[in-house]
């Protein structure tokens, strides 16, 4: 998806391909991800995970940036049939195996406070593409494989019903250039459970929020720089 979007990008471009492909500031990002919970006794705490991500940004008018981004999880859940959602477990209560990849698209208004450090503060739509599968070296002789398996269709169709994947974000961070090529940055973002004002539930106030830091590392190729 991420690199179909960069290709019709290209295709409706006035420089073309070539010169669309010159023009991206390429980014890698380690982060690290809060997935806000709130199920008492009837799941573990809330998820606190490394991610690692990467972006693709195209110049479009100073101030602004257009970026896609792709950030990439993975952790354990189950589904507690009583509050009838998925819910994190512990590793040593895992059922299903959940890999996420938050696909977001997003408006970036860049902001150069000196000759070293800028600002950017950025937002837009985002998808978490949720593979569930069940998880990893589990006991077929002693663990309730079928158990597992229902668990497991149940944390799909949830992840995946009521557009619970559309989660859009808002985010700033700083960027210090360490030289003409390279910035190294900060990143703070917030993504929102905008489904719940259709989802019908009865959640926590904190369910569904996520809350993410971390650094990135930039690399700026051909015209970008004239841009900035």
């Amino acid at each position: 998806m991420f690199f179909v979007v960069l290709l019709l990008l290209s295709a409706v471009s006035p420089l073309g391909a070539q010169g669309f492909f010159k023009s991206l500031s390429w980014s890698a990002k380690g982060s690290v991800l809060f997935l806000f919970e709130d199920n008492g006794m009837r799941s573990d705490p809330m998820p606190i995970l490394p991610s690692l991500g990467f972006g693709a940004a195209y110049p479009i008018s100073a101030p602004m940036w257009i970026e896609l981004t792709g950030d990439f999880y993975f952790t354990h859940y189950g589904y507690d049939f009583t509050l009838d959602r998925a819910v994190p477990y512990a590793i040593e209560n895992r059922s299903s195996f959940v890999i996420g990849s938050v696909l977001g698209l997003q408006a970036v208004a860049l902001f150069d406070l000196t000759p070293v450090v800028s600002v950017r503060v950025y937002g837009g739509p985002a998808a978490d593409l949720r593979i569930v599968l069940v998880a990893e070296d589990l006991n077929e002789g002693v663990d309730d494989m079928d158990g597992i398996r229902r668990e497991t269709r149940a944390v799909k169709d949830y992840f995946w019903g009521k557009g619970r994947w559309f989660l859009p974000f808002f985010g700033t961070g700083a960027d210090f250039n360490l030289n003409s090529k390279i910035k190294l940055g900060l990143d703070l973002r917030v993504w929102f459970p905008l489904y719940r004002l259709w989802s019908g539930e009865d959640l926590p106030a904190a369910e569904g929020w996520r809350f993410g830091m971390g650094m990135r590392i930039t690399f700026r190729r051909g015209i970008v720089d004239e841009a900035e």
